[in-house]
């Protein structure tokens, strides 16, 4: 297939641009005691970013401990055997650097950017965490109520969250993906510290972990650095969870969430494929070009279709990843306009998706999506994070680092025919599942927070 211009220009870009820096090249070693070390090198700026990522996350989780991973992830800002809450990050903060930490489905992952020097400091505060967390009660009851406050923030008071939450709780059957991140109000308030102390030693072990350098570092040192710091960490015997796929839908599901609102919401979602799971190769790469040819930007077809031409959508987006531990599902969602029905925008939705089953994309269409894909992935080479983020999302849901520089030539691959067979394939009604948000008055809320019982769970 002939390479449009701009995008074999990118192409060599790429490979010329890290050949010059030998940023491609990613060194791997493991340590004896089975920690995975990657380093990759970026001299363009005198910074490193470091990241220690866990096999665990929420699709980990089994009933009852829904949660836990997350709240694991802030009581690891909380105290050590050598470390006083809060110290880790006073530490870092000190010496100029940025940390943080995010728990996912698929990972737990804790990150700092610092200058290149101060490296060995990132590695002692990390070592320290990975096996010595303190856990301390009253330390676990106050991180608790501030989780249990998050969730009340961030799902339970946001209804477009909420209706997501529910989702999926409707869309999954048997895949832990069923579960929300942050847990289920009834698992948080029954958590015990002995549970986070037995999840912990579980799962943060060396032999369940990655650690990824990025920057201005030489290889070699790094792994005599890491050798130094974690090398001498006992591993655990560590069972990894079986990856329970769904069964196969027969037939659409529907759910209405009421919930105080200003507009209506709407989500649907089809099942679909990942890498590495089953179908063709190309399937997930042609997963990805029909949701950015729905979603990519201002000239894709919701933003220019529904919100710009027929002013039927307030909002409307759809994404996909082609790179998760278990299969997931390809979502659309939007909010009508005012005056407009939101059945009218799921008849709208439906149409889009109808249209790609029936019509293969225009050969420019497609081209211009595979260029906005491929710059994405091209400018993400100009951050350090960036750049150890994907190696340890990779790494960490199984695929391997060395995907990472054949994203690119897979996505230039794709034709017009493999998106439409996609379409054809996973974007049926029997794989569709809906959900409407009913929105109640917003005054309903401060009735319902003035209950003596606590926190109110909507559709639980």
């Amino acid at each position: 297939m002939r390479l449009h211009p701009l995008l074999a220009f990118l192409l060599t870009w790429t490979m010329t641009s890290t050949t010059m820096a030998n940023a491609s090249q990613v060194h791997e070693r493991f340590l004896a005691n089975g920690l995975k070390v990657l380093v990759k090198e970026d001299r363009r700026a005198p910074i490193v970013t470091t990241q220690v990522w866990y096999r665990v996350g929420s699709s980990y989780e089994t009933g009852g401990l829904t949660g836990i991973s997350h709240l694991l992830e802030h009581m690891m800002f909380k105290g050590t055997d050598k470390l006083a809450p809060g110290e880790f990050s006073r530490i870092i903060a000190a010496n100029g650097g940025d940390e943080n930490a995010f728990t996912g489905r698929d990972y737990t992952a804790y990150f700092q950017t610092l200058a290149a020097d101060r490296l060995p400091i990132a590695f002692q505060l990390e070592a320290e965490r990975m096996r010595s967390l303190a856990l301390p009660e009253a330390e676990f009851q106050k991180e608790l109520e501030v989780v249990k406050e998050e969730r009340r923030l961030s799902t339970e008071d946001d209804p477009e969250a909420l209706t997501f939450e529910q989702f999926n709780a409707t869309a999954y059957e048997a895949s832990p993906y069923r579960n929300p991140v942050i847990g289920w109000a009834s698992d948080l308030e029954a958590m015990q510290v002995e549970d986070l102390r037995r999840w912990y030693r579980q799962w943060y072990a060396p032999n369940n972990a990655t650690l990824v350098v990025v920057g201005d570092v030489d290889p070699q040192s790094v792994f005599a650095l890491a050798e130094r710091h974690f090398g001498p960490l006992p591993s655990e015997d560590v069972s990894p969870p079986r990856g329970s796929a769904d069964p196969l839908q027969r037939g659409q599901k529907r759910i209405q969430v009421r919930a105080p609102a200003k507009a209506p919401y709407l989500l649907l979602g089809y099942k679909a494929t990942a890498i590495g799971h089953g179908g063709e190769e190309w399937e997930p790469y042609a997963m990805e070009m029909l949701a950015s040819i729905l979603d990519g930007g201002s000239s894709a077809r919701l933003s220019r279709d529904l919100i710009r031409g027929s002013h039927l959508a307030a909002s409307a987006g759809a994404s996909y990843s082609a790179f998760s531990r278990l299969p997931s599902m390809l979502l659309m969602d939007g909010v009508p306009a005012q005056g407009r029905k939101v059945e009218e925008l799921e008849q709208a939705m439906l149409a889009q998706i109808q249209r790609l089953r029936e019509e293969p994309v225009a050969e420019t269409e497609l081209e211009r999506i595979r260029n906005q894909l491929i710059a994405a992935k091209v400018f993400e080479k100009d951050s350090v994070y960036a750049q150890a983020r994907q190696i340890g999302t990779l790494e960490t849901i199984g695929l391997g680092w060395e995907l990472m520089d054949q994203y690119v030539e897979y996505l230039s691959r794709i034709t017009p025919e493999q998106v439409q067979a996609v379409a054809r394939k996973y974007l049926i009604p029997d794989n569709l599942t809906v959900a409407i948000l009913e929105p109640l008055p917003i005054a309903a809320t401060a009735s319902v927070q003035a209950l003596p019982e606590g926190p109110v769970h909507v559709h639980q």
